[in-house]
């Protein structure tokens, strides 16, 4: 194994103590600054009047249909990104709702944002725009559906593959067997069958290519969006939102930092690893008025953990998670 870390421990990282907090730290007074000046110039608006920064196609005139293809993906995928984070201050959680990035652009366009984002999102729409018209120029046509074969070459699974986790629904409790069967490599998913104790399930675990889960029909498993990103590089620092496992919508609030990178050999395959430190805010449980570990008011639970998945594929390796509600609690590792 040789994963690179960051300066400090995580168990100093949890108290604020260790280099990676201070990143971490830095980052967010970036972070709270840039939400002032948001918060300054007016809440955030939607509005059909988004106006693209013009881009000459012309810069992407010699670039291939796939390398288009791609760099359209990439284009839509920042572009989701931004709108998660307009629509956590607005409010809204257009993304969260359930928007993947294949219809996602439409939308996107009914926003407008004040302040950075908005210049942001012009820029985006103008890529947009200019790699639209190069990809028509070379007649392209749509983009296909399938993972391009390049790039499942690259990834650490193939097909068919069936990854057996150790899954206990809060840690320290009764084991169960999570088997994924991967079923399809599409262009912007990886698509699962799910078995629990060796029952497959109706519906499919569906993740982007940077691991989060797609909106939608979803098996009985914890899910998290908008939290992962493409290349995650060390004390990068991520945000997104938990879904508990019946349910549709998310409701829990996390955070995280990338503590440590490297390769690593986990259950036989060899992956590129990425160490993520998590905590964050959860409901307090059903039916519960709240405990020691909610605010004063019950109003929230705490939670932390830490997750292990491969930078590639975004595939889950390891995730602990500890919550006084037991709909965001978990321990899942892979076995083989």
């Amino acid at each position: 194994m040789q994963i690179t870390r960051c300066p400090d421990d995580l168990t100093a990282a949890r108290r604020g103590r260790g280099a990676c907090r201070r990143l971490a730290g830095t980052l967010s007074v970036a972070a709270l600054a840039a939400l002032a000046t948001l918060l300054a110039t007016g809440c955030a608006t939607r509005a059909t009047n988004v106006l693209a920064k013009p881009t000459d196609p012309a810069a992407y005139a010699s670039w291939g249909c796939e390398r288009l293809f791609d760099e359209i993906d990439t284009v839509q995928y920042q572009a989701a990104d931004v709108a998660y984070e307009v629509d956590s201050v607005a409010g809204a959680n257009m993304v969260a709702l359930g928007l993947g990035v294949t219809v996602f652009w439409p939308a996107l366009l009914a926003m407008q944002p004040d302040g950075p984002e908005a210049a942001l999102l012009a820029e985006l729409k103008g890529r947009f725009d200019a790699l639209r018209s190069a990809a028509g120029a070379r007649a392209c046509g749509a983009s296909p559906a399938a993972m391009a074969a390049g790039r499942q070459a690259a990834l650490p699974v193939v097909l068919g593959d069936r990854l057996v986790y150790d899954d206990r629904v809060r840690p320290g409790g009764p084991a169960r067997s999570l088997a994924l069967r991967l079923t399809a490599l599409r262009r912007d998913q990886i698509e699962f069958q799910v078995l629990i104790d060796g029952q497959p399930l109706p519906a499919a675990w569906r993740q982007d290519l940077a691991g989060n889960a797609v909106p939608g029909a979803a098996p009985p498993l914890l899910a998290w969006r908008r939290l992962l990103k493409p290349g995650l590089v060390l004390g990068q620092v991520l945000s997104g939102d938990l879904a508990a496992a019946d349910e549709p919508v998310a409701s829990a609030r996390l955070r995280g930092q990338v503590v440590a990178t490297g390769p690593q050999t986990v259950a036989g395959r060899a992956f590129d690893v990425a160490v993520i430190e998590l905590f964050g805010e959860a409901p307090p449980a059903r039916n519960s008025p709240g405990d020691g570990a909610a605010d004063g008011a019950g109003h929230s639970a705490r939670l932390d953990g830490v997750m292990a998945i491969d930078r590639a594929s975004g595939l889950l390796l390891r995730l602990d998670l500890r919550c006084v509600n037991p709909d965001f609690a978990v321990q899942r590792r892979l076995l083989r």
